[in-house]
């Protein structure tokens, strides 16, 4: 997937669309690359769900790396949800990315920060592909720590 998408407003959307009609099983690649993430994010919830319904919370350091784990799943998967809209996911990046602006004196330099500026622009969809292919690293050595953790 990653060697033919291309990160850029008025490509990203085509870039895709060659992928699924153009490369040797594409289609499926994406697929499962979209769904596996799905799928993923259920196993979370479910893993979240028997946490908090066997008081796993107790374990204060395991629970509070678990909850940056998420964290950092859900920024992967919002990085990955923007890369293949380009412009056109304007609105729903505008949403996510607004709550950060919730946070205390850093949140609009953050926000102007991962946009890289005002909009989505090239700029901004190169940062958000990279970030999806370094984060998921960053997320395996987190489940690493929160499986010692215990």
């Amino acid at each position: 997937l990653a060697m033919h998408y291309t990160a850029d407003t008025s490509l990203a959307f085509p870039s895709v669309a060659h992928i699924c009609r153009d490369v040797n099983n594409g289609w499926l690649l994406r697929n499962l690359h979209a769904n596996g993430a799905s799928f993923f994010f259920i196993c979370i919830y479910l893993h979240i769900g028997r946490g908090l319904y066997y008081g796993s919370f107790i374990y204060k350091e395991t629970w509070n790396i678990g909850v940056i784990l998420l964290f950092l799943v859900m920024a992967t998967a919002f990085m990955g949800y923007v890369l293949p809209w380009g412009q056109m996911s304007f609105w729903g990046a505008t949403v996510i990315t607004n709550l950060l602006s919730a946070a205390p004196y850093v949140g609009t330099s953050l926000v102007q920060w991962i946009w890289g500026g005002f909009s989505v622009d090239n700029a901004t969809l190169t940062r958000f592909f990279s970030f999806h292919s370094i984060l998921p690293f960053l997320i395996a050595g987190t489940s690493m720590i929160h499986l010692l953790s215990f």
